[in-house]
């Protein structure tokens, strides 16, 4: 028998398969990798040696703002290694320099003051200016140009009235910008609902370069180099971290020389080869990417990548927030015909997109070619009405599976288990 342990929530579920029936397990290398220093070693060498530009303490001259922009409580960036870090090299090149943390929350809800203190700490989170970027507040946007998509790239002024931008974040592979981290602090992280919408277009959602780990020809990605840019996002201080969300390694400086490096670190680590089976058993990783069916399909797109077409995906994702966006769970709630659902997505411009559009794309494109259950803390009704089906423990979702594709002549079925669907690139 082969043991299992995945993550879910802030806990994990256990179980066991026959050796026979496991045709692989697909995992990131970077949950085995051995960082060479402590993860406050890590950041400080990154900073001590930036990529492609001055230290940040030599940017900080003379500058009396900065904004840094930085992730939400959706992301497990270890925010209270990184950050205290960059107020310290920023007030060692100018104590005086007014700074001010921008949360980019893209067009997730906003983060709240408890999750501001698990995130950096009591200190920081109570003495530091927090501004939590909201999408939807027109007031707050400023317009810097136009994306090579045609879409109005606006940001939030309070990363255009500074006289210094950076960010901090983390790399992972992400499952239609490729990659996360760099240039995706600005966009989504801290642009208008109107930019975002256009970025995110059924157009582009669609693109077979819209992939993880595909950076190349992504019109996702060349829309986030130019928001970046235009943006003058001066400086990026971005991790990689492993399973238990510790930093592995970090890179700093220049938004895309740091960045590529980074991905090219990464890309080494997360890339694994296709098992192709019958029953692929995935997860978010645990918190705090699981925390709704919204998040929960970046996993899945690890499956759909190794499972065979019209068989099952198992998703264990605890979803303790629910669906995690209203838009998202009424458009699948409402499509009486999957199909039909799509076609209509597929048939609006790049200026019809609607909220959580992408989202609900990438859920119904799975949903055509697979049965998914989740094993999830969520309400069964909540989970049965977007066309998933339910499962209260990982045992039930293994029996209902097996059940499924008897009905479709399968009757020894092979499972592919990936314990961190988010963590990996099945190329």
């Amino acid at each position: 028998m082969q043991k299992f342990s995945i993550p879910f929530g802030k806990g994990h579920i256990h179980f066991e398969l026959p050796d026979e029936q496991v045709a692989g397990v697909l995992l990131s290398h970077a949950h085995e990798y051995k960082a060479p220093k402590s993860e406050e070693e890590l950041v400080a060498d990154a900073l001590a040696n930036p990529i492609g530009s001055p230290r940040l303490s030599e940017l900080a001259k003379g500058k009396k703002t900065c904004t840094i922009i930085s992730s939400d409580h959706t992301r497990p960036v270890p925010s209270h290694v990184i950050m205290p870090q960059l107020l310290a090299e920023l007030r060692k090149g100018n104590p005086d320099i007014d700074i001010t943390i921008l949360v980019a929350t893209g067009m997730h809800r906003p983060t709240t003051h408890e999750e501001l203190v698990a995130k950096y700490g009591k200190e920081i989170a109570e003495k530091e200016k927090f501004i939590i970027h909201v999408s939807r507040n027109d007031d707050d946007m400023v317009s810097i140009g136009t994306l090579p998509s045609g879409g109005e790239c606006l940001i939030n002024k309070a990363a255009v009235n500074t006289d210094l931008l950076i960010s901090e974040g983390f790399i992972e592979p992400h499952f239609f910008a490729g990659m996360s981290g760099g240039r995706k602090s600005v966009l989504p992280g801290i642009a208008s609902k109107i930019t975002v919408l256009a970025n995110h277009c059924s157009e582009f959602i669609n693109s077979p370069y819209a992939r993880t780990g595909i950076l190349e020809g992504n019109p996702i990605h060349k829309d986030m180099l130019y928001a970046a840019k235009a943006a003058k996002l001066a400086f990026i201080c971005n991790v990689v971290i492993d399973a238990d969300k510790k930093v592995i390694a970090a890179f700093a400086g220049d938004r895309e020389q740091a960045h590529y490096k980074g991905v090219e670190f990464e890309m080494k680590l997360a890339g694994v080869k296709p098992v192709p089976a019958d029953i692929v058993v995935t997860t978010n990783g645990g918190y705090p990417l699981d925390q709704n069916i919204y998040q929960s399909v970046k996993g899945m797109t690890a499956a759909e990548a190794t499972c065979k077409d019209g068989g099952v995906i198992i998703d264990c994702s605890s979803c303790s927030d629910g669906h995690g966006g209203e838009d998202f769970f009424n458009t699948l709630k409402q499509a009486d015909d999957l199909q039909k659902a799509m076609d209509e997505i597929l048939a609006r411009g790049r200026n019809e997109t609607i909220f959580d559009q992408w989202e609900s794309q990438i859920l119904l494109r799975l949903l055509l070619h697979f049965d998914i259950i989740m094993v999830t803390d969520a309400p069964k009704d909540m989970v049965e009405a977007m066309h998933l089906k339910y499962a209260a423990n990982i045992d039930e979702a293994f029996a209902m599976a097996k059940k499924l594709l008897a009905a479709k002549g399968v009757s020894d079925p092979k499972v592919t288990v990936i314990p961190d669907g988010v963590s990996v690139i099945v190329k």
